[in-house]
C-alpha cells in the first residue's frame, strides 16, 4: 500500500513543477505528516525530492529527473488519451487503473506535450448510452470483465423469456452497444478437447471443443440470432492444431447474451480455460449485428419515391435497406419518380416508417397497406379542410 502510494507520489511531482503539501495530500488521501514521512523516504531512497519553502513553496523534483516515452509526437499522445471511454471504464470497474495509467503516461511525457491530456479531453467527448436512456451499469457486467480477462469459465444464471436458465460459459469478449452491454461466449466444453487448463499446470488441451449451444440472449435489444461459425472465428490452417496435416478442431458456437439479463455469475477460483486463437471479437460483432439487421427485415414494400423522398428514406427505414432499395430503383419516370422493393421488419413498422416521408411517397404494394395510406391521406385532408 504505501509502495504504492509512493510510486504514485513520485509520478505526480513529476508530471507537475511543484506541489504543496496540501496538494499531495489531498491526491494521496492521506495526512500532510504522512506526505512529509513520504518525501523524505523517496529522499533517502535516491530520488531528488526539494522542499520549497514559503507561501509560494512546495515539493518538486530536480530538473529533468523523469522518465520518459521516446518518439511519442504530439498526436500520438493525444489519441492515446482519447482511447478510453471513461463511462465504459467505470462500469468494468477499471476507472481507478485508467486513471493511475494516464497518471503515469502523463508523468513520463516530455512537458510541452503534457497538455494533450486536457487537450484532447475538452475537445473530444464520447457518450455512448443511446438518447432518452438513463445508463445503468448491469449488476453482474464487473464480475463477467474479471472473467474475460482472466479467461475463467463461469456459471451464471440468464433470465431467457419468461424463466431463468443456468448456463456454464467461457466468456470471450464483451462489446458496448448504443450503450448496452453484450457477452460473446460460447458453452463450456468438456472432455479432451475442452481446452481448460488448470492452474495447477495440468496440460492444456486442444482448444475448439464442440459444446453446446447456449440460449439466444439477445432478442428484443441485439444481435442474438444463429451460432456457428463466425467470420472472425474461421478455420485455422490444418497443422495449427494437432499433428501436422490432421483437421483442425470445430470453432465452437458462439452467441451473444445481454449482460442486464444475467442474474448471478460465479467463476472458480481456479482454472482457466484457452481461448480458441481463431476467434476474433470485432469481426465475430460485425457479422452477428449485420445477421441481426437482416433477420428482422422479413416483408417487403414497393414504393414510389420523388428525389427528395429518395434522400429522405435512409433516415426513416434501416439505412443499409434503404441503400439497397435505392441502388435498384427503377426510373426515373416521366414524373420524376422512383419504383423500388424496401425490405422492412412488418406491415406495422413499414406504416410508421414511411409515414415520415408524407407526399414524397407513395405506397404501391402490398394492396393492404396502401389502403391504411390512402385512409391516412384522406383522414389528413379532412383535418386540414381538404
Amino acid at each position: 500500500m504505501r509502495a504504492a502510494r509512493l510510486i504514485k507520489m513520485l509520478l505526480l511531482l513529476q508530471s507537475r513543477p511543484s506541489m504543496t503539501a496540501g496538494d499531495l495530500a489531498r491526491e494521496l488521501e492521506v495526512s500532510e505528516r504522512t506526505v512529509a514521512r513520504d518525501v523524505l523516504s523517496l529522499s533517502e531512497a535516491g530520488v531528488p525530492v526539494y522542499s520549497d519553502r514559503g507561501r509560494a513553496g512546495g515539493y518538486r523534483l530536480l530538473g529533468g529527473y523523469r522518465t520518459r516515452l521516446t518518439g511519442l509526437g504530439r498526436s500520438e499522445a493525444e489519441t492515446l488519451f482519447l482511447s478510453g471511454v471513461p463511462s465504459a471504464l467505470r462500469e468494468l470497474g477499471l476507472a481507478d487503473a485508467a486513471s493511475a495509467a494516464r497518471l503515469k503516461v502523463s508523468a513520463a511525457l516530455l512537458p510541452e506535450l503534457r497538455e494533450a491530456a486536457s487537450g484532447a479531453a475538452q475537445r473530444f467527448h464520447l457518450d455512448a448510452p443511446a438518447w432518452y436512456r438513463s445508463p445503468e451499469t448491469p449488476a453482474e457486467l464487473p464480475a463477467l470483465a474479471e472473467a474475460v480477462w482472466d479467461d475463467r469459465p463461469i456459471r451464471a444464471r440468464y433470465l431467457r423469456k419468461d424463466r431463468e436458465v443456468e448456463r456454464e460459459l467461457e466468456p470471450y469478449g464483451l462489446v458496448l452497444k448504443a450503450g448496452v452491454w453484450y457477452l460473446a461466449a460460447c458453452a463450456r466444453r468438456e472432455g479432451p478437447a475442452a481446452g481448460v487448463e488448470e492452474t495447477s499446470g495440468a496440460g492444456a488441451g486442444v482448444p475448439g471443443g464442440a459444446g453446446m449451444p447456449g440460449p439466444q440472449g439477445g432478442a428484443g435489444g441485439g444481435p442474438s440470432k444463429g451460432s456457428g461459425t463466425p467470420r472472425g472465428a474461421g478455420a485455422a490452417p490444418p497443422d495449427s492444431a494437432g499433428s501436422p496435416g490432421s483437421p483442425a478442431p470445430p470453432v465452437p458456437p458462439f452467441r451473444i447474451y445481454r449482460v442486464d439479463r444475467f442474474t448471478a455469475v460465479t467463476a472458480p477460483e481456479e482454472g482457466h480455460f484457452v481461448r480458441d486463437p481463431r476467434f476474433d471479437l470485432p469481426a465475430f460483432w460485425a457479422e452477428r449485428a449485420a445477421q441481426f439487421a437482416r433477420s428482422l427485415l422479413r416483408a417487403e414494400v414497393v414504393l414510389r419515391l420523388t428525389e427528395r423522398g429518395i434522400r429522405r428514406l435512409p433516415h426513416v427505414t434501416e439505412p443499409v435497406a434503404a441503400r439497397e432499395a435505392v441502388a435498384d430503383a427503377q426510373g426515373p419516370e416521366a414524373d420524376g419518380r422512383w419504383t423500388l422493393t424496401l425490405a422492412v421488419e412488418n406491415a406495422e413498422v413499414a406504416y410508421a416508417q414511411l409515414l415520415g416521408l408524407g407526399p414524397e411517397c407513395e405506397v404501391l404494394a402490398p394492396e393492404p397497406l396502401r389502403g391504411r395510406f390512402a385512409t391516412a391521406a384522406r383522414r389528413m385532408a379532412e383535418r386540414y379542410g381538404g
